[in-house]
């Protein structure tokens, strides 16, 4: 057993060097903490630890993992994020002001997907696990008191069959993960293709127009 604080640079050091010795085939991220309140709320103080623990992190850990895994031609990386990487855009009042979370997740989610995609061609996977609520004692225990949330059994079963299926992305509770995923992709594809021009689109370039003066009242 190595206890670390992952919240801190010494911490992420000492595990590192433990990945380091190239023997690990799995590796979990799963620490990290809410620290919900609207941005305003939050302590200064509190910002690089909350960064470090539940973006910084993991992305430490896996570089220390992978180049032992893959050495080995064996391994994988599963990072648990959350559903509420995908909810930035949201403003359904029943979430949490979740500002640094969303933030430090949603940095999760972009990671482990493009690692999976440098990883493609190799034996080693990457996955990220986004579930919804879970019924742990994460969080002071809310999620127990909820009676829709998942068992920590099945997020766990759903990301070593998610591995087994090929998935980099694990959703533990959407049936048709694939083409939701797909769907997003597309949206993606578009933005970027979209937005890579040369030129200003125009709805900025009639922006930059001075107003018409007014026709004279006659």
């Amino acid at each position: 057993m190595l206890p670390a604080d992952l919240g801190t640079g010494d911490g992420i050091a000492a595990v590192s060097d433990r990945l380091a010795a190239g023997d690990i085939r799995l590796l979990i991220n799963n620490a990290g903490a809410g620290g919900y309140a609207p941005l305003a709320d939050v302590d200064p103080a509190d910002i690089d630890r909350l960064l470090t623990l539940n973006a910084v992190a993991p992305i430490r850990l896996a570089r220390a993992a992978l180049p032992g895994m893959l050495e080995a031609r064996q391994g994988s990386i599963v990072t648990i994020a959350s559903l509420l990487a995908f909810s930035a855009g949201s403003n359904d009042p029943r979430m949490p002001r979740r500002t640094l979370y969303a933030a430090a997740k949603a940095a999760t989610l972009a990671f482990s997907r493009t690692l999976a995609g440098e990883l493609a061609d190799t034996p080693v996977r990457a996955q990220v696990v986004c579930p919804g609520v879970v019924a742990t004692d994460w969080n002071g225990g809310a999620g127990r008191s909820i009676p829709w949330a998942m068992s920590p059994e099945d997020v766990a079963g759903a990301s070593l069959a998610g591995l087994r299926l090929g998935e980099a992305v694990c959703i533990p509770g959407l049936e048709d993960a694939a083409a939701a995923l797909d769907a997003l992709q597309a949206a993606e594809s578009a933005l970027l293709g979209g937005g890579n021009q040369p030129a200003l689109a125009a709805r900025y370039l009639q922006a930059a127009q001075p107003s018409s003066p007014a026709e004279p009242v006659r």
